[in-house]
């Protein structure tokens, strides 16, 4: 029999469902795979109730109805005064991820090199290899993830067509500096290079941190190509409302992608998170508030269960070293196995630092997702505490993987 594509079956299943349905099996609080256990606004979800019963409820256009794309481009004007034409420099998508690929099979060609900052989220380097690009890797180590300019410099080449930027930074939650966006800036000038530039968390920034577009620096605006999401800002994952933001000639690229793509976005779900977008400074600012102090509550629950807690500027991840809870170092070179012994014997889901990197990751660190509600993030912690306090006995005797 013929193979399949083998850029793609390469990757198999992600480390994302893999957890998830071993969590399902042994009744894990599932703190692994990032989505809210609650759903968005209650006025959100009437907006796109009302929207269906209304109609139309036909193909939109294919770049987006044109409430969403205006409302994109006033949200970018109001939160990062960032001047955008809607009708040139926005496109609606079916997801970040389905604008990602977008970007990138409407860039890239066979050859070309894309400067990937380690660790990545999982969806890039499938997608850029089925582009038939090539991946130039560079890591950020823990525990402060600073920026390796050395190393990057070294990776830009005149072969380099892009780089991609995620800040804040899934699956870490780095927030990048200014700083250090301008001396990225500064080698994709040098390099005439691009940058996809994946910002889904955008309101999701602690501590007083901003978010900065890398396309708001000086001589970005035509380099750069902007993603977002709905379903991250408003807790509704499952709608896969996504959109770029870029200079016509790039929003044209990436539009010859989409159109063969998914083509269009429900009409409802867009006429609803054009709603959202509208919606007053409280809601992002509470956003901000409400998940910071849910990192709180579970770094405060993991440190007291003995696990060492990394700093998260942003998103709804953190990441914690486990070494401290195994002395012996029976864990150290395998994450994955500690993650599925928290899942089948605590009764806790992660996520491998490991998948978020090709080769060598850092030892000992896992993800956990803390976009729950407090009585979980307690059970969670309550579990955790208690097995590492004593001998426990396995919370999973029909175990999978």
């Amino acid at each position: 029999m013929k193979q399949p594509n083998a850029a793609l079956s390469r990757f198999g299943t992600t480390i994302f469902t893999t957890m998830s349905a071993l969590a399902l099996e042994c009744g894990a609080v599932n703190l692994g795979q990032g989505f809210p256990d609650e759903d968005g606004p209650l006025e959100i979800r009437r907006a796109a109730a009302e929207a269906v019963l209304a109609g139309p409820n036909q193909y939109p256009p294919m770049r987006g109805i044109e409430e969403l794309r205006q409302a994109v481009a006033a949200h970018d004007r109001r939160f990062h005064g960032l001047e955008v034409d809607w009708r040139s420099e926005v496109m609606v998508t079916s997801g970040a991820t389905e604008a990602l690929a977008c970007c990138f099979f409407g860039l890239l060609e066979p050859g070309d090199e894309v400067v990937l900052i380690e660790p990545l989220y999982d969806s890039y380097l499938p997608i850029v290899e089925r582009a038939g690009a090539v991946a130039r890797r560079v890591r950020l180590q823990p525990p402060g993830w600073e920026l390796p300019k050395d190393a990057l410099a070294a990776a830009f080449s005149a072969k380099t067509k892009l780089l991609v930027v995620n800040s804040p930074l899934n699956p870490v939650g780095k927030v990048f500096g200014r700083d250090e966006l301008a001396f990225l800036g500064e080698l994709l000038e040098a390099h005439d290079a691009y940058a996809v530039c994946d910002e889904v968390y955008e309101h999701l920034t602690f501590d007083g941190r901003r978010h900065i577009p890398l396309i708001t620096l000086p001589g970005m605006r035509e380099r750069c190509l902007r993603v977002g999401s709905a379903g991250k800002t408003f807790s509704m994952t499952g709608w896969k409302v996504g959109w770029v933001v870029a200079a016509p000639s790039l929003i044209d690229a990436a539009a010859r992608a989409h159109q063969f793509l998914t083509f269009t976005t429900p009409p409802d779900l867009q006429r609803a998170v054009a709603t959202a977008l509208a919606m007053d400074d409280g809601y992002f600012s509470g956003l901000a508030t409400a998940q910071q102090g849910k990192r709180d509550r579970l770094a405060a629950g993991l440190t007291q269960a003995g696990f060492r807690v990394l700093e998260t500027a942003g998103t709804y991840f953190l990441i914690a070293d486990f070494r401290p809870l195994d002395p012996d170092g029976r864990f150290t070179d395998d994450d994955l196995a500690f993650c599925r012994h928290l899942t089948r014997d605590v009764g806790v889901a992660a996520i491998p630092l490991s998948a978020f990197y090709g080769d060598a990751p850092p030892q000992g660190c896992i993800r956990f997702c803390f976009c729950k509600q407090d009585a979980v993030l307690d059970e969670a912690a309550v579990r955790l505490q208690r097995f590492f306090a004593k001998p426990s006995v396995s919370h999973c005797t029909d175990v999978i993987g």
